[in-house]
């Protein structure tokens, strides 16, 4: 016969308060990937398969299977897939708090490879996911706990250390809608859409959203669009009519409408003036 026993320290030091604001699980075809963006909070992304890369300002980083993707709040950013594979990534976003490592306090995003304990991370964060799609009582406080569990594991083995961010306090299904918009404005979206993505009330997600984010949803939706719009009719000699497509819009004719109420100007004459600037500038 044994018997060990283990004492149990003092409770740990005060922990810096956060909020779970939502985590997906998305597959993307090869060369789609998200528009350019910021969050005033802090994103997590694992990558289960496939591969891709992300974009900042003046950084590609490139990403593979097991690899973990810290972004700080107010950091510009998208992801892609490649022209070959597709990109599995889960994703979650952290309100009121930011990430540093040992070597760099003030890094913006940080990569890690996980390799040992890569089938740990995935079981707690498929277990995050069960937990939001059941919807059982109390599932907020279990994923809550499980999202701590998740971030000590990176403090154990990362050596990454926590700091406390200015809570905005935003909602969970306005983060979750923003989040939605930005990497499906391609699809067919109406506010019903995201209603019903949500799981929430759509006169209470429009009202929430406008709160948060200073515009509707359906009005933010369509600066995404043609945001990306714009970078095809600089970069790509696709049609107007082809772009509108591209780009979610139902027709070219609502395509021009939209642009030109955002821009001032029509696709075509945006496109023409760039290239007369880009003329300009290899002239001289």
């Amino acid at each position: 016969m044994s018997h060990e026993v283990y004492k149990i320290n003092d409770p740990p030091p005060k922990k810096v308060p956060f909020k779970l604001l939502y985590i997906t699980r998305s597959k993307y075809d090869h060369g789609w990937h998200s528009t350019s963006h910021t969050h005033n909070f802090t994103e997590l992304f694992y990558i289960v398969q496939g591969k891709g890369s992300f974009l900042l300002p003046n950084q590609e980083i490139p990403v593979t299977k097991n690899d973990l993707i810290m972004i700080n709040p107010n950091i510009e950013h998208t992801e892609k897939s490649n022209t070959r594979d597709f990109l599995e990534y889960i994703a979650l976003g952290i309100e009121g708090l930011a990430f540093s490592s040992s070597e760099d306090d003030k890094f913006p995003i940080g990569l890690y490879q996980f390799h040992d304990d890569s089938t740990n991370i995935l079981f707690y964060l498929d277990k995050l996911l069960d937990e939001v799609k059941k919807n059982q009582e109390a599932y907020e406080t279990v994923c809550q706990n499980i999202i701590e569990i998740i971030i000590i594991m990176l403090q154990r083995t990362k050596k990454i250390t926590i700091q406390k961010t200015e809570s905005k306090n935003i909602n969970k299904a306005v983060s979750f809608t923003h989040h939605y918009i930005n990497r499906n404005f391609r699809d067919p979206i109406t506010l019903d859409t995201l209603a019903e993505v949500g799981h929430i009330n759509k006169y209470y997600l429009a009202h929430a959203f406008k709160k948060d984010m200073g515009i509707p949803p359906i009005e933010y939706l369509n600066q995404v669009r043609i945001k990306e719009a714009k970078i095809l009719l600089e970069s790509t000699n696709y049609t107007i009519a082809e772009i509108a497509e591209i780009c979610g819009f139902s027709s070219q004719s609502f395509f021009s409408q939209a642009f030109k109420r955002e821009t001032g100007e029509t696709p075509s004459i945006h496109r023409k003036t760039h290239r007369k600037i880009l003329a300009t500038r290899r002239s001289k």
